[in-house]
C-alpha cells in the first residue's frame, strides 16, 4: 500500500502503482480506470491464436480476473499462431497453458483456466458470473451459442476472427448496440465455411485481431468511468441516458495492411434473441450443431462419402501402390494416381508417382489438358495390351483420386466422372486422403 503519508482513496499497491504507471499517467485511464481493471472479470472463451495475444495483454493492462476457456489440448501445429504456448506445452491444456503463461507475466491477478468444453448445457452459468465476453473461437456454431449465451446474461460480447491474411471483429451487445444474430440470423450454407485447418490463417492475423480484442475489452471496461469523467468536466450534475456507441465491423487485410470500419445496423426488433418477442430464452433448448449443420469445433467436416464401390482405404490403396513400386517398370500394370491439392500443398509432401491437377483447375482448359496427356500413354498402354473396355470394369484403366483428407478427391471424382465418361477409366477415390496414408500406412509421412 501506499507510505502512512500519503492520503489516497485508492487500494492500488506500491508494486502496481510502478508496474501500471504508464497506464495511471494517461487522463483517459488513471486512477479510476486502472481500478476499474483491477475489479472486472473477463471471460476468454478458446485460447487459440486469438484468445493468446488477448489474453497476455489484458493481463498486462492489469484486468483482475480472467477465465480461460478450452478443452482443446496444445499440439505442434498450434504454435505458429498460438504464442502462448511452447514445445513443452505439447499434450497440455490449452486453457491451462495460456493461464499460466499470463501468471508469469502479472501474479497480481487472478487466472482462471476452465477446460471443460464449452456447451449450452454450461453456457450461462459460467457466462454469467463475467463482466464481459471475448469470443475467440473458430466456429460457427459455438459463435452463436457465445452470442446467445451474453444476450440472455446480459454480458458485451467482443467477437474476433481471422482466416488467411484477413481478419475482422465488432464488439456486439453492448449498450443497446445490436447482437450477432441482428446481423446473421441465418448461419452460411455448411458447404462455404472455411476453417483455419483447411484455409490456413498467417500466424500474425490473429495475433492482431486478437490484441485489438483485448483493445476492445479495456475500452468497454474504461467506458463507464470516461463517462463519469466527462460528467464532472461538464460541471452538471444531470444525467443523461447512455448513447450507444457507433456500432461498426472492423475488418482487417494482413496483405494490403489495411483497416476498414464498416457501420452495422441497429438491434434487429425481430431478433430471435434480443429482438421484441425472442423466441430463444434458454440456450439449453437450442441445438447449435443442427441449427448450423457443423459440429462445435474446428475440425473439417467429412463430406458425404461416394458409394463403396468407389473408394478404397489407404491400406487397400498401398497394398496395390507398393505391389506397383516393386515390378521392373515394364511389368507395372497401367495406372494413375491423381492429387488434386492445391500446388503450395503439393510441394509440401506427395506420394511418388503422382500427378498433381488441383481441384480448382480439373474443369478448366489448362487441368483437361495436363489430364489428357497423362491418360494417353496409359490408355494406349492399356488397349495395346487388349485390357481395356468399357464393357468391361474389371479391365478398365484404375484412376486413382487423392488429396488431403478425402474430401476434395470426392468433389474431384464426381467431376470427372463426367468428363471422362466415354474414357475407358475407372475412378476410385482414397478414402482419408494422405492423412489417412500417413496415420495407417506410413507414420513418417509428413502431417499438416
Amino acid at each position: 500500500m501506499a507510505s502512512k503519508d500519503s492520503a489516497v482513496a485508492h487500494s492500488l499497491t506500491n508494486p502496481e502503482i510502478s508496474r501500471y504507471s504508464r497506464q495511471l499517467i494517461m487522463p483517459e485511464i488513471g486512477v479510476a480506470g486502472q481500478m476499474a481493471l483491477k475489479s472486472s472479470r473477463v471471460l476468454i472463451i478458446g485460447a487459440g491464436g486469438l484468445g493468446c495475444p488477448a489474453a497476455i495483454y489484458l493481463a498486462a493492462a492489469g484486468v483482475g480476473h480472467i477465465g480461460i476457456v478450452d478443452h482443446d489440448n496444445v499440439e505442434l501445429s498450434n504454435l505458429h499462431r498460438q504464442i502462448l504456448h511452447t514445445e513443452s506445452a505439447i499434450g497440455t491444456p490449452k486453457a491451462v497453458s495460456a493461464a499460466e503463461q499470463c501468471r508469469r507475466l502479472n501474479s497480481s491477478i487472478t487466472l482462471e483456466p476452465i477446460t471443460e468444453k464449452f456447451t449450452n448445457k454450461v453456457a450461462i452459468n459460467i457466462v454469467s458470473r463475467f463482466d464481459l465476453v471475448l469470443d475467440c473461437t473458430d466456429n460457427v456454431a459455438t459463435r452463436y451459442l457465445i452470442n446467445d449465451a451474453c444476450v440472455l446474461a446480459g454480458k458485451p460480447l467482443v467477437s474476433g476472427a481471422a482466416l488467411g491474411f484477413e481478419g475482422q471483429l465488432c464488439v456486439y451487445n453492448h449498450r443497446g448496440g445490436p447482437c450477432y444474430r441482428c446481423l446473421h440470423p441465418a448461419p452460411p450454407p455448411p458447404e462455404t465455411v472455411v476453417s483455419c485447418a483447411e484455409g490456413g490463417v498467417l500466424g500474425l492475423v490473429p495475433g492482431i485481431i486478437g490484441s485489438m480484442q483485448a483493445l476492445e475489452a479495456v475500452k468497454v471496461i474504461l467506458q463507464p468511468v470516461q463517462a463519469k469523467a466527462n460528467l464532472s468536466a461538464t460541471g452538471t450534475d444531470e444525467q443523461q441516458p447512455p448513447q450507444a456507441p457507433k456500432q461498426q465491423l472492423r475488418l482487417f487485410n494482413a496483405l494490403e495492411s489495411s483497416l476498414r470500419c464498416v457501420a452495422i445496423r441497429k438491434r434487429s426488433p425481430g431478433c430471435e434473441v434480443c429482438g421484441r418477442e425472442p423466441r430463444i430464452v434458454d440456450v439449453r433448448s437450442v441445438d447449435y450443431e443442427a441449427f448450423c449443420g457443423l459440429p462445435a469445433c474446428d475440425l473439417v467436416t467429412p463430406r458425404t462419402p461416394l458409394p463403396g464401390q468407389t473408394r478404397i482405404s489407404a491400406t487397400e490403396f498401398a497394398k496395390v501402390y507398393n505391389a506397383a513400386g516393386s515390378l521392373p517398370t515394364e511389368q507395372r500394370s497401367p495406372r494413375l494416381l491423381l492429387d488434386v491439392r492445391p500446388e503450395c500443398e503439393f510441394a509440401i509432401c506427395r506420394l511418388r508417382g503422382s500427378l498433381n491437377v488441383p481441384l480448382s483447375r480439373l474443369a478448366q482448359p489448362v487441368g483437361k489438358s495436363l489430364l489428357a496427356e497423362a491418360l494417353h500413354p496409359l490408355l494406349n498402354s492399356s488397349l495395346a495390351a487388349g485390357d481395356a473396355s468399357l464393357c468391361d470394369k474389371d479391365k478398365l484403366l484404375p484412376v486413382y483420386v487423392i488429396c488431403r483428407r478425402g474430401n476434395d478427391s470426392q468433389v474431384a471424382v464426381r467431376i470427372l466422372q463426367e468428363q471422362l465418361a466415354d474414357r475407358p477409366c475407372r475412378l476410385i477415390d482414397i478414402a482419408g486422403g494422405l492423412t489417412a496414408w500417413a496415420a495407417q500406412v506410413d507414420r513418417e509421412f509428413p502431417i499438416y
